[in-house]
């Protein structure tokens, strides 16, 4: 019997769950906006045996670069510490295979972003990404809807533009990740930002004469 442990910290929800096989044994989701540092090792710990699992899989983004990142070491730290294999998911197909579980019309994931921004991509029953995760302003992200419904933590920037688009804001919950297709979570545990860093290294100075 295979153990997986799910650790999701890429947005402004903390969330873990266990899994014997497909069977989800346990769960915590909490709402946390920041602190997922602090949040996320009681939870785990909480889990039954502390979460102890031969398989690791871990949210890598796109999402919050302090979030991203706690959840990556967590999941790095734990996966060498038990000599467990280790693998990430996307943010979105987490949110879509949710929301496309309960509704099988085809959707658009948007999630915060920052800097006024956010990440965008499309998916269709029973689950198949449309594109790539893409950084948009609100009215872009609006106007590539193209009559799907939105669903995810962006999607208050959509209904400021136009109050009448049906959206959701859904967050990704760990509880749902074996709902993704085995090659959607078969992803390197390493960070996907979605868009270049905000600091960018100096320009190095011309030589002296």
């Amino acid at each position: 019997m295979t153990r997986t442990l799910v650790i999701d910290t890429a947005t402004a929800a903390c969330s873990v769950a266990l899994f014997e096989d497909e069977r989800l044994v346990a769960h915590a989701h909490d709402v946390v906006g920041r602190g997922h540092a602090e949040r996320l090792v009681p939870m785990i710990a909480a889990l039954p045996d502390g979460g102890r699992a031969g398989r690791v899989l871990v949210d890598v983004g796109p999402g919050s670069f302090t979030g991203i990142r706690v959840g990556i070491a967590a999941a790095r730290a734990l996966a060498f510490g038990w000599g467990a294999d280790i693998a990430g998911y996307g943010a979105p197909s987490l949110v879509a295979v949710a929301a496309l579980a309960d509704d099988d019309r085809p959707l658009a994931v948007v999630m915060e972003g920052g800097h006024g921004e956010v990440f965008m991509q499309g998916f269709v029953a029973p689950f198949a990404a449309l594109d790539a995760p893409r950084s948009l302003t609100p009215a872009a992200a609006l106007a590539a809807l193209d009559g799907r419904r939105a669903v995810g933590s962006g999607t208050r920037w959509l209904t400021t533009l136009d109050p009448a688009v049906a959206t959701d804001e859904a967050l990704p919950d760990a509880r749902h990740a074996l709902l993704i297709p085995p090659e959607a979570r078969a992803l390197p545990p390493v960070p996907f930002y979605g868009r270049a860093p905000d600091a960018k290294p100096p320009a190095p100075r011309p030589a002296a004469a």
